[in-house]
């Protein structure tokens, strides 16, 4: 009875020594095991004790449990909010999760990379554009029965630029063929361009339509270039992108920017069906001209297609709105 201060020192020492959960639980152990600790067993001798010493020694000794108790508790829970790992060092660690690319990120990063690789230059053009070039440069003047192929987000109307005496609307740009005719009246061919970038529409929303979503347009400018040209292009597009066994064809078509145009169908392996997978056709003497271009001169094709429909394709995924839905499960999965 006479060591009680001495005991308690003791416990304060081996705590202060103390780095892992195990060497606290061992102490525990020692001092308040059930069986055998040192505090437990003073707590059973009490009832050997005269009337005298119980009421001197009593108190003493369970202030030395409760104090014991208590510089175990807050030694626990100052190691647990440490840096220091207790579990057995052998055991994995705990997996640290990294930031990933998007699923859109990756596929567009994927088609970028064929078409640089096929000597294509990748350029880019502003999301908020005129309708002199979203439209009207591309062979869709106001009135035309074609705009209605577009559901368009307009921004403002009837604006006037300082120092002109023309009057544009401006809109979110429905397409990103625009690219092209700012790309051709700046530059002088031959070249072959991509331009990946955002587009919008107004439209509702459902599994295979979105308000938003990406666009890659191609664009290939030369003196004799061909829809020949442009079969083997896309041949070699698609056979890199979905694998060799790809099927591919092309299908008359309308747009009011190419003349002939197509639709590119494919058919993927083990399946019967065909899936429309993007729009072409040699680029109309019209947008040429737009652009500055003498159509005698120069000739060519250009594509879109839509980087959500091949990502949808190329990862089976049913429903379009599952890449904007900011669900990690669903970006965690690439």
């Amino acid at each position: 009875m006479k060591d009680l201060n001495k005991i308690e020192q003791e416990v304060i020492k081996s705590l202060d020594k103390s780095l892992k959960e195990g060497d606290v639980l061992e102490i525990k152990n020692y001092y308040l095991g059930r069986k055998s600790g040192v505090i437990t067993y003073l707590l059973k001798s009490i009832k050997d004790l005269s009337d005298g010493d119980k009421k001197k020694f009593a108190p003493q000794i369970q202030s030395l449990k409760e104090k014991t108790e208590k510089m175990i508790e807050n030694k626990l829970k100052e190691l647990s909010m440490s840096d220091i790992s207790f579990k057995d060092l052998t055991l994995p660690n705990k997996k640290i999760r990294h930031g990933s690319l998007h699923p859109l990120t990756i596929v567009e990063r994927k088609i970028v990379d064929i078409f640089t690789a096929m000597n294509f230059s990748v350029v880019d053009g502003p999301e908020i554009e005129s309708e002199w070039y979203n439209f009207d440069a591309l062979n869709i003047p106001e009135f035309h029965p074609a705009r209605e192929m577009w559901d368009t987000f307009w921004i403002k109307k009837d604006y006037k630029k300082k120092d002109s005496k023309k009057r544009e609307n401006f809109l979110m740009r429905t397409h990103t063929s625009p690219v092209q005719v700012r790309f051709m009246e700046k530059h002088k061919p031959p070249f072959q361009i991509i331009a990946p970038g955002r587009v919008f529409r107004y439209e509702a929303t459902d599994a295979s339509h979105e308000v938003n979503f990406h666009q890659i347009e191609g664009l290939m400018i030369g003196e004799s270039i061909s829809m020949a040209n442009f079969k083997y292009i896309v041949e070699n597009f698609l056979k890199k992108f979905f694998g060799d066994d790809i099927t591919f064809r092309m299908r008359p078509s309308y747009f009011p920017f190419t003349e002939p145009s197509v639709e590119i169908d494919i058919k993927l392996p083990n399946s019967d069906k065909w899936l429309e997978v993007m729009g072409a056709g040699m680029v109309h003497r019209n947008v040429l001209k737009s652009a500055g271009l003498n159509h005698e001169e120069w000739q060519g094709f250009a594509f879109g297609l839509g980087v959500e429909r091949f990502a949808m394709l190329y990862y089976g995924i049913p429903d379009i709105r599952l890449f904007y839905a900011g669900d990690l499960r669903f970006n965690r999965q690439f």
